[in-house]
């Protein structure tokens, strides 16, 4: 099996801020972190039906196009009353139709129909919910290498804090009694859905 050495690794990103909380992540095995964004790389649609298709769509697409190794994650909600969704549809949920305003994403708006979903089904929906993040390698000879994590929760209302992003203020996990948003940045990064999967990623890659 393939294993991630020193050397240049491609993030199959465009957001600055997923670079620099992975690169982070990865800067102690000395791994040079480089995003798709800056070496100009096109976006692959995202045409798979799971997490797991759609993050080994997006590291292929890197690691053929730079001819290095590149890692992307695909993460999202899954809402057990909801049949899993919004699940690999988690941002196209948050995407504001021309009738809603600016394009954009409107986060409020995504957990309020999801909210909305869920009081439809009646008083007594269950409310559980998991947040799963997926890590995909791929290397230019095409191997490639799958990380699946996951935390478990409920979804509370109205949403609380102000400290996270996406769905976080309006997802408790299991065992806590705060929202995502309600926890500092560090805590929750080290148990998160993608704390998971890193932490299976790095075992198997590093044996740490």
């Amino acid at each position: 099996m393939a294993r991630l050495g020193g050397g240049r690794l491609v993030i199959a990103t465009h957001n600055a801020g997923k670079l620099k909380e992975i690169g982070a992540l990865l800067a102690p095995y000395g791994l040079e972190c480089l995003s798709a964004g800056s070496l100009g790389l096109p976006e692959p649609a995202e045409t798979g039906t799971t997490f797991v298709e759609n993050a080994l769509i997006k590291a292929r697409a890197a690691a053929e196009a730079s001819g290095l190794p590149a890692l992307a994650d695909d993460s999202g909600l899954s809402v057990a009353a909801l049949g899993g969704r919004p699940g690999v549809y988690t941002a196209d949920w948050a995407e504001r139709q021309w009738f809603e305003g600016e394009p954009g994403r409107d986060w409020y708006m995504a957990m309020g129909k999801v909210e909305g979903m869920l009081q439809a089904l009646g008083p007594d929906a269950a409310r559980d919910a998991w947040f799963s993040c997926v890590l995909a390698i791929a290397w230019p000879d095409g191997e490639s290498a799958v990380y699946e994590g996951r935390v478990d929760g409920t979804l509370v209302w109205p949403p609380r804090g102000k400290l996270g992003f996406g769905y976080d203020p309006v997802f408790v996990l299991n065992g806590d009694t705060r929202t995502f948003a309600e926890m500092e940045p560090d805590e929750k990064h080290g148990i998160s859905h993608r704390a998971d999967a890193f932490a299976k990623l790095v075992k198997d890659q590093f044996g740490a």
